[in-house]
């Protein structure tokens, strides 16, 4: 893992980069496994048996969707904090975008950095802060953002999705 932070202007403004993956990986042992499809398979016994035949496909689709996507790893994609916005890959998003920002910090737990949308209908950014030091990205992001000091937990969807592996 890389990082470069470098003064952007005399202004004093600052930069940090670090490489993240695509999407959360979770180990998953052959127990969860098992687990999953006896719950899938108690769904679609549920299915068929009350005749919602378009659930049973969704179950069906979603269970292949979920195999398939376990097959492949998580590519990395750059994420950067400058002066003008932020970048996520190749897409970059301006500070009007955002509301705010909070960091949830937990050693040996979770370590991740939220960034909230204005547009209510856009969900939050969520970015792992891997071995990035929290404080240094907080004094930066503080001079473009709000933070929202009244989220000091992770989200519930964050908990459950890091909980069932999901």
């Amino acid at each position: 893992m890389q990082t470069k932070t470098e003064p952007a202007s005399p202004s004093g403004g600052s930069h940090i980069s670090w490489k993240i993956p695509e999407y959360r990986e979770h180990s998953r042992s052959k127990k969860w496994y098992i687990i999953a499809g006896i719950i899938l398979a108690l769904l679609l016994f549920y299915a068929v048996m009350t005749s919602n035949f378009l659930f049973a496909i969704i179950l069906i689709v979603a269970g292949i969707t979920f195999s398939l996507h376990d097959r492949n790893k998580a590519d990395e994609i750059d994420f950067d904090i400058q002066e003008n916005g932020i970048m996520l890959g190749n897409k970059k998003y301006s500070y009007n975008d955002f509301k705010s920002f909070w960091m949830y910090y937990e050693p040996d737990e979770a370590k991740t950095l939220f960034l909230e949308f204005k547009n209510k209908i856009r969900p939050r950014l969520s970015v792992p802060l891997l071995n990035k030091n929290p404080l240094k990205i907080r004094a930066i992001l503080l001079k473009y953002l709000p933070e929202d000091v009244e989220k000091e937990n992770e989200p519930l969807s964050e908990q459950l999705s890091r909980l069932l592996k999901l």
